[in-house]
């Protein structure tokens, strides 16, 4: 993990609301890994105070200005307006700088290679689930699940079937694809594929519910969880969420930025998340 200042090389609108910001990151191709995470500061005053966390879409090099310089290697993000930091973030241009902390916390278990697996992602959930898709595409089939309110919150889709990944987008609108949620997709993949690992990362309603199906069913699922969170290296425990087998007699808290943000669905007491004091959906954008 690095924690220093850098500049931003680009920070694009890719659909109203959304955008798409490349950080220069010098070691990140080596160090990132799927599911790890990000904590960016971008104001120059005191406000916004505290950093904020964000899953890291992907890892890249852009060419040098010049001739006999080395290539740009660069983090980028994928994010949503929805606050005072992100409205701060979406008003930044190239060559502005921030600190940026990274990479954070522990990412997807790939598992053994080959075989199939469902990636699940509830709107800007979709983001950490890029650089898992791109590996687990190397060896096996992959399966994305996008389940959003409406078309206009759909992104990136294109950028996974490049990988080779077969999508299938559902709308509560029903203004794109099918229309309900997701979790009603996820149950006829899986119907088709029962040996599936399912891989998910959205708002806590939809994760409670894909391990509902999941643990039904016998299927192996991990998820990314998104948390209140201040400092990103468990110092501060204001993203702790409580494990399985919590209880008064005997507490059992697990730290989402230091022991997550990914977790195997049996690690967590999932009759307690989301009740939390400190959880927030859709925190990390």
């Amino acid at each position: 993990m690095k924690d220093y200042k850098t500049v931003v090389l680009s920070n694009q609108e890719i659909s109203p609301g959304y955008f798409r910001m490349r950080l220069l990151a010098p070691g990140a191709e080596e160090m990132v890994r799927a599911g790890q995470f990000v904590m960016l500061r971008v104001g120059r005053d005191l406000a916004p105070l505290l950093r904020r966390p964000f899953g890291v879409f992907r890892t890249g090099f852009l060419p040098p200005d010049c001739e006999g310089l080395p290539p740009k290697e660069y983090i980028e993000l994928l994010y949503k307006v929805v606050g005072r930091g992100t409205a701060t973030m979406s008003a930044l241009h190239e060559g502005d700088q921030v600190e940026l902390m990274a990479p954070l916390g522990k990412g997807f278990d790939l598992g053994a290679p080959g075989g199939q697996s469902i990636l699940v992602g509830g709107g800007i959930g979709l983001v950490p689930l890029f650089l898992l898709a791109a590996e687990l595409a190397k060896t096996g089939r992959v399966n994305l699940l996008i389940g959003v309110r409406t078309r206009d919150d759909i992104i990136a889709v294109t950028e996974f079937e490049r990988l080779g990944v077969e999508t299938y987008v559902s709308t509560e609108d029903g203004s794109l694809g099918e229309q309900g949620l997701v979790t009603r997709v996820l149950q006829s993949k899986l119907d088709e594929e029962p040996g599936a690992g399912v891989y998910a990362c959205g708002p806590m309603p939809m994760l409670e519910a894909v391990h509902s199906i999941c643990a039904d069913r016998g299927v192996p699922l991990q998820v990314s969880l998104e948390a209140l969170m201040a400092c990103g290296v468990g110092a501060c425990l204001g993203c702790v969420v409580k494990g399985a087998g919590h209880s008064e007699g005997k507490p059992r808290f697990l730290c989402t930025c230091k022991e997550g943000p990914v977790f195997r669905a049996e690690q967590l007491d999932w009759s307690r998340i989301g009740q939390e004091e400190g959880y927030c959906e859709g925190c990390r954008s």
